[in-house]
């Protein structure tokens, strides 16, 4: 008996009409979030007339918004009762500790929407066209609302991370956290050792948003602010870890391996340098969660883009460091690369 190939796929236009309508269920996400809509919905489900009665709307917008979020995996829908999804309950629930819904404050900003607004225009010029330098003026206000709403979504990667940095036993140890933000990573290392010192370096503006995230973790006594541009600020010296979280992809090669220098010469003998990024694999399209990302630098800056193990190696080869290693961090979509001096 031959056997007979598997007939190929009939072309189709279906990934053209999803992609092209796309901002639909981005709409529909923020209108959940913005009106309670996984609060009502609650830990034991709910009918459309009481979310609808629960959110102050018509049952059938209500209805319509709910069918949508059931379609595309934000909620379950059995004999006409909503529920939520395990993730939807973590994540969504205003309820939860670990609600991050907030984060459209930042990630749907006008500062980041705009960027894209002519993509064709940006891809011909190869730059972004935000003001020239983009997301990284100086003094960008777009970091402020960072700071603001990005906090829950990287107290998974921050508690992680502090995880696999282990700090020297019996001695105060000092940590720099270049480009702090809300400061989860740096307050995250301070809460798992008492003896460790972090500083904070940013905005002065943002600071003040890392300064409060201290103190409501306890450890505002150790926790000091250094403000002002991670390229231009001296950094001092004596530093066992330098932290540098979702930073570099900012800046081209050349600027990266300049700044790494930096933290070189502040690190201790023994020291170690934590890059927490969007690591792609070496064939730039995965893993899915950090392909995207090349995209997002070619809007909101000059040079920014996503970069291999093997350009991270490089950079801070060339810059002055040992060696360096890559860690996944489980479900967090960021990877971890740790170089030694």
């Amino acid at each position: 008996m031959s056997s007979r190939p598997e007939p190929a796929a009939l072309p189709s236009p279906t990934l053209f009409f999803d992609t092209v309508t796309a901002f639909q269920r981005t709409a529909a996400i923020k209108a959940a979030i913005e009106l309670d809509l996984f609060g009502a919905v609650g830990d034991d489900g709910a009918t459309a007339t009481a979310v609808a009665s629960r959110i102050g709307a018509p049952e059938r917008s209500a209805r319509i918004l709910c069918d949508y979020l059931a379609a595309t995996g934000f909620l379950t829908k059995d004999d006409g009762r909503y529920g939520l999804t395990p993730s939807s309950a973590m994540f969504l629930d205003r309820r939860s500790r670990a609600y991050c819904g907030g984060a459209i404050g930042f990630l749907l900003s006008p500062a980041l929407t705009s960027a894209f607004a002519d993509l064709a225009e940006t891809v011909r010029r190869g730059t972004t066209q935000l003001n020239g330098e983009g997301t990284v003026s100086k003094e960008n206000p777009v970091w402020l609302d960072f700071a603001r709403c990005m906090a829950p979504l990287m107290t998974l990667p921050a508690e992680l991370m502090a995880g696999l940095l282990p700090l020297p036993a019996g001695r105060k140890a000092r940590v720099l956290d270049i480009a702090a933000g809300h400061g989860a990573f740096g307050i995250a290392i301070a809460q798992r050792n008492p003896d460790v010192e972090v500083t904070a370096l940013d905005w002065a503006s943002v600071l003040e948003v890392a300064r409060e995230n201290a103190r409501a973790a306890g450890v505002a006594d150790r926790y000091h602010v250094l403000a002002g541009d991670a390229f231009e600020v001296d950094f001092c010296g004596g530093y066992d870890i330098v932290l540098l979280t979702n930073f570099l992809h900012h800046f081209d090669v050349p600027a990266c391996e300049s700044l790494l220098r930096k933290v070189s010469a502040c690190l201790n003998p023994d020291g170690r340098a934590a890059t927490l990024e969007f690591v792609l694999n070496d064939d730039r399209l995965s893993p899915p969660s950090a392909a995207g990302f090349p995209l997002v630098m070619l809007a909101t800056t000059p040079g920014g883009d996503a970069y291999t193990f093997a350009d991270y190696e490089r950079m801070f080869a060339n810059a002055g460091f040992r060696r360096s290693e890559l860690h996944d961090l489980g479900p967090a979509p960021e990877r971890l690369v740790i170089s030694h001096k």
